[in-house]
């Protein structure tokens, strides 16, 4: 960065050196990165391996590619005329620097993994804030000769430093535990992506748990939304319209303005933002449609879609046992 162009008041210091990208393979645990997009710093936890729905491509490309990657018939799924291929992706656990979190404006807020909290607990959600799920061509590694390189209350619990190790931290048996224990609640299977007008729109659901309710059954679910500008155009967000159709035979429409209190502006600035929210049925499946409503500065509005996706529940169908997750 130019002396001209940086923030007046800033200083800049070194965090580390960067590393080669990897174009073949998974980054390890322990692995140090930047993010591409939000540019917060991080550190790799554990990879979970997700199947990526990509509605913008071709089925024959996304067929070929699926196969090769996985040397078998490749997952499908049919939503109204388009049949959307699958193929595997890699996706990453990571932990995000605390220093970072107020500096990361194009998020609703820090990203955070939510849990149903147990029957005795009087909370009905909890959170762990700065946890986080980073797709692979989202990591720009990089190595620091610090012991402690990322400040996150988790850190030295989850994990070690091992100078004879590459990269030098390794992980804990509390991180082994842990990830064991809340693996039904981590899990992320599925990716759904679809880009409308250069407006890429990316949903990753999360089954959290069922829970009893007056004599009936409650299923939740999280999920995070990314939007990405792939233009030049400027446009804001101003309004959004969910389908929401639970296996028990219920419609569900959802309007309202922006998103999460927020009515984000995506500029070459600042392409993306992210949130998350949540949704519960009295049913164990269902799915989700619908777009998002955005003006352009000329006042001219045009609406994007939000992928179609599913809510499934699992064989984990409780809660987690207690009311913190370590």
């Amino acid at each position: 960065m130019s002396s001209r162009n940086r923030p007046e008041g800033k200083i800049l210091e070194p965090v580390g050196v960067f590393e080669a990208l990897k174009q073949h393979g998974k980054y390890e645990t322990g692995q140090l990165f930047l993010h591409s997009v939000f540019g917060y710093r991080g550190i790799v936890l554990f990879p979970w391996h997700a199947r990526l729905y990509d509605r913008d491509v071709s089925p024959a490309a996304a067929a070929a590619a699926a196969a090769a990657a996985t040397d078998s018939k490749p997952d499908s799924t049919a939503h109204g005329s388009k049949e959307v291929k699958g193929k595997m992706h890699t996706y990453y656990q990571v932990l995000i620097d605390t220093r970072d979190c107020p500096h990361i404006s194009q998020r609703s807020q820090t990203e955070a993994v939510t849990f149903l909290a147990n029957h005795d607990d009087s909370r009905a959600l909890y959170a762990i804030p700065g946890l986080d799920y980073v797709s692979h061509e989202d990591i720009l590694p990089y190595n620091s000769t610090e012991q402690v390189p990322i400040q996150h209350e988790l850190f030295e619990r989850f994990l070690m430093f091992n100078p004879s190790r590459n990269p030098p931290f390794t992980a804990r048996d509390t991180l082994r535990a842990w990830q064991e224990k809340n693996h039904p609640w981590l899990e992320l299977s599925d990716v759904h992506r679809e880009t409308t007008e250069n407006i890429r729109v990316t949903v990753i659901p999360f089954y959290m748990g069922m829970r009893e309710a007056q004599n009936s059954h409650v299923y939740w679910w999280r999920y995070c939304i990314r939007l990405e500008n792939l233009g030049n155009e400027v446009v804001q967000l101003r309004e959004r319209h969910w389908r929401i159709f639970s296996l028990s035979g219920t419609l569900e429409t959802v309007r309202g303005r922006g998103v999460v209190g927020k009515e984000p502006v995506l500029s070459r600035e600042q392409p993306a933002f992210q949130y998350s929210s949540h949704v519960s049925l009295q049913a164990p499946s269902g799915h989700m449609w619908g777009t998002f409503c955005f003006e352009r500065t000329d006042g001219s509005h045009f609406d994007v879609r939000i992928p179609p996706f599913s809510l499934e529940s699992n064989k984990y169908d409780k809660a987690p046992p207690t009311g913190y997750p370590l």
